[in-house]
């Protein structure tokens, strides 16, 4: 009896092994193979959209380095290789004093915004986060719909706004805007943050003697650190590329930032020096390209603070 419970685990090893046995097994290999195909599809994709962020990069690269002469016989897409080099157009920008004069624009405002928006965002994240109360939910919402809502059509209220209250071609009405656009982001950052903080922390400060307000700041900011970094991170950024604002607010060419002086740079009138525009865009992109590349695993954690549970 034995013997034939034997044969027959052996016929049912064999028919799960071999082709065509009842109950067979896919072999492993065709698992592996569909996970190569798997794995090629999304190497494939990350391949075009790298491709698709750095191929303009180089040609911008390319377009600093020729001569003005180059940029007038050849078309600029022919070839990444530039015909011949040069670093005029780099030496042009730095002499300029006006493009020296817009990265202190830029910074000012750029800075000035961060700081506004942590300080407001900070407060607002930890109250939407621990406090408990009606509508709770809802005011998240449209915090964060504020930022969908289109620049184009707060332009005109807000201009005349900022003339009645003589904030026109003044860094203060750019600052302002740009605050109001770019809060919510970090309110939803900091949020999700203070979220995974447990609240024995603060209940352990205010034993000690310390307030909610000192408990928040002493306590529960520095635990946050990487999601402060990362929301100022994003709101330095995205106000040091803004555009729309600066330009319509701020009329005097010696507060321009970067971002609106770049575009008129010519060689003569109604004729754009491409070469000058290329070697600022250039100077202007690689500072934030370093800096978030120096903080890329917290800007991250940041990012995807709150996805995991537990």
């Amino acid at each position: 009896m034995s013997t034939q419970f034997e044969v027959s685990a052996v016929r049912r090893s064999r028919a799960f092994r071999h082709p065509g046995g009842a109950g067979r097994i896919e072999p492993g290999h065709h698992a592996a193979k569909r996970r190569q195909r798997v794995d090629l599809v999304l190497w494939g994709g990350v391949t075009v959209i790298l491709l698709s962020v750095v191929l303009p990069l180089l040609l911008v690269l390319k377009i600093s380095l020729e001569p003005p002469s180059a940029l007038n016989t050849f078309p600029h897409w022919s070839t990444l290789l530039p015909h011949s080099l040069t670093f005029s157009h780099y030496t042009t920008i730095f002499k300029d004093s006006q493009f020296l004069g817009s990265l202190k624009s830029s910074l000012i405002i750029a800075g000035a915004t961060t700081i506004v928006t942590l300080l407001i965002g900070g407060p607002a994240a930890y109250a939407l986060s621990r406090l408990r109360f009606r509508f709770r939910t809802t005011i998240m919402a449209g915090i964060l719909a504020i930022s969908f809502f289109p620049m184009v059509a707060i332009i005109a209220p807000m201009f005349i706004q900022f003339k009645e209250l003589g904030l026109l071609n003044s860094y203060f009405a750019v600052i302002i805007t740009d605050t109001v656009f770019v809060l919510p982001l970090a309110i939803w950052i900091l949020a999700a943050f203070f979220r995974q903080l447990p609240p024995d922390l603060e209940r352990a400060a205010k034993v000690d003697g310390a307030s909610t307000l000192q408990a928040f700041w002493h306590v529960i900011v520095p635990l946050s650190a990487p999601g402060v970094v990362s929301a100022a991170i994003l709101t330095f950024i995205s106000t040091w590329n803004e555009y729309l604002f600066a330009n319509t607010f701020l009329f005097d060419a010696s507060k321009w930032p970067v971002t609106v002086l770049i575009p008129n740079f010519e060689q003569s009138r109604l004729v754009p020096d491409y070469g000058a525009q290329a070697a600022a865009a250039l100077v202007v992109t690689i500072p934030i390209l370093l800096l978030v590349l120096f903080f890329q695993r917290r800007i991250v954690s940041g990012l995807t603070a709150g996805a995991v549970v537990g």
